[in-house]
C-alpha cells in the first residue's frame, strides 16, 4: 500500500543539497511527485511530496534525519492525496506595485475573510525599469467556493488595490 508524505527542508544552500534528498528518496522507493524549491538570503527552501510503500516511510524519515548532520532541517508529515473538492472553482491573481509593508497581509485577509484558499503564492521585489524604485509582485493560484463569481471577487479585490496602489489581474483558471 502506497503512502504520501510531505517534506519542508531548509538550510546553508550548497551544491548538491537535491541530490542528496532524491538519493534518499530513491533509495526507499519513493516517487518524487511534486516540489517546489528556491534560494532565499543564502539558504535552501524546499517543500516536497514523495509517494512511497507505507511500509518505508519511517525508514525514509530516519534517513532523512541523517542529513540534518550537514545543517539541513526536514519536517515529515503523512498526508492524503486528496483531489480538487466538488463545488469549487480556481482563480489566478496577477499584482503588481510599488512595494511597501501589508500588500499579502491585506490581500490575503480579504481572502480568507471569503473562503478564498491561497494554494500557491509566488513573491519577488525588483527595481522598476525607469525609476529604479521597488516593485513588488505576486502571483497566486486560488481556490473559491462555487458560488463566488470572479466578478465578486474581482470587486473587492480592486478595492483594496487601490487602497494599496496596485494593479491586478484575476481571472478564472482551468
Amino acid at each position: 500500500m502506497k503512502t504520501s508524505v510531505v517534506l519542508t527542508c531548509i538550510g546553508p544552500d550548497r551544491p548538491g543539497l537535491v541530490e542528496a534528498l532524491a538519493r534518499v528518496v530513491a533509495l526507499h522507493e519513493g516517487n518524487w511527485v511534486e516540489s517546489q524549491m528556491a534560494r532565499l538570503a543564502g539558504q535552501f527552501a524546499g517543500l516536497l511530496r514523495v509517494e512511497l510503500p507505507q511500509a518505508n516511510a519511517a525508514d525514509l524519515t530516519q534517513a532523512l534525519e541523517a542529513l540534518e548532520s550537514d545543517g539541513l532541517r526536514i519536517t515529515v508529515e503523512a498526508t492524503e492525496t486528496t483531489e480538487s473538492e466538488a463545488g469549487q472553482q480556481l482563480f489566478r491573481l496577477s499584482l503588481v506595485g510599488r512595494d511597501h509593508p501589508g500588500i499579502v497581509r491585506d490581500i490575503s485577509r480579504a481572502l480568507a475573510s471569503r473562503q478564498v484558499n491561497v494554494e500557491a503564492l509566488e513573491t519577488s521585489v525588483a527595481s522598476a525599469p525607469e525609476s529604479g524604485d521597488p516593485l513588488f509582485r505576486a502571483t497566486a493560484s486560488l481556490v473559491a467556493p462555487h458560488s463566488m463569481s470572479v466578478e465578486e471577487l474581482r470587486e473587492r479585490l480592486e478595492e483594496i488595490a487601490n487602497d494599496l496602489m496596485v494593479d491586478l489581474e484575476l481571472e478564472t483558471s482551468s
